[in-house]
């Protein structure tokens, strides 16, 4: 089977920045392998992107291209949608063939089953942005920011985007995170078994391994690109860490 690469949490600004040059260079590496690959888009690819607006897709036109030409060479592209990148089907699946997820999804690699999801519904306690994780996803909220101007729908999504940032840096207790992300990852699993979760959002990469119903279980979170550029890679059934800094 062809390599599997996960990839979360860039917060990409504009696409002549460090992390944006960075990512620009290994979607040129998988343009260059002979074999096409499995590229999985983990959500807050971008600070911002809202729905099929113009806006979003000139500013970031360098990658959009780059993923056109790797989705038609032959390459599998999954993306799922973030707290920063909403309302993603319109675009990115109607028109350049990336299958996009809002909801976790499970996937068959080389024999493992592998559970994927952003990870922003790890914590069932946090009533009030689920909530509005709803609401951001409503059709009327849709219809409104395909139909802004450039503008403002810049200004409301950068408002949006600095108070989820704002929110996520908020947690800072890192015992008490992979607590939450652990105690979840048990519960998924209790719903529909899996061998391996891969999951990111809480910004702190992690690997725990645990054994539940005589089978061991893998769990990923993928951290975020604020210090380094790491993506987590699947290929020969064996799981490994590429730094690209």
């Amino acid at each position: 089977m062809s390599s599997v690469y996960f990839i979360s949490d860039i917060h990409i600004h504009d696409d002549k920045e460090k992390k944006a040059q960075i990512f620009l260079r290994f979607l040129h590496f998988l343009e260059e392998q002979r074999t096409p690959a499995t590229l999985i888009l983990g959500g807050d690819i971008f600070d911002l992107w809202l729905g099929a607006h113009p806006y979003f897709k000139n500013k970031f036109k360098t990658i959009v291209e780059k993923i056109t030409k790797l989705v038609r060479s032959g390459h599998t592209i999954y993306y799922f949608e973030g707290n920063h990148d909403l309302h993603l089907k319109p675009f990115w699946q109607d028109q350049l063939g990336v299958k996009v997820y809002s909801d976790p999804e499970f996937f068959l690699f080389d024999g493992v089953v592998v559970r994927f999801e952003h990870g922003d519904q790890m914590n069932p306690e946090d009533r009030g942005y689920h909530f509005l994780r709803w609401f951001l996803r409503t059709p009327p909220l849709r219809w409104l920011i395909l139909h802004l101007p450039s503008w403002l729908v810049s200004a409301i999504g950068n408002k949006a985007s600095q108070m989820s940032r704002q929110y996520t840096d908020g947690l800072r207790d890192e015992d008490k995170i992979r607590e939450f992300m652990r105690d979840h990852v048990h519960r998924v699993f209790e719903q529909r078994p899996f061998d391996v979760v891969v999951h990111g959002h809480v910004h702190l990469r992690d690997d725990y391994t645990f054994e539940q119903d005589a089978k061991k279980v893998r769990s990923f979170n993928l951290g975020s690109w604020d210090h380094d550029s790491r993506i987590l890679r699947f290929e020969h059934g064996k799981w490994s860490w590429l730094d690209l800094t």
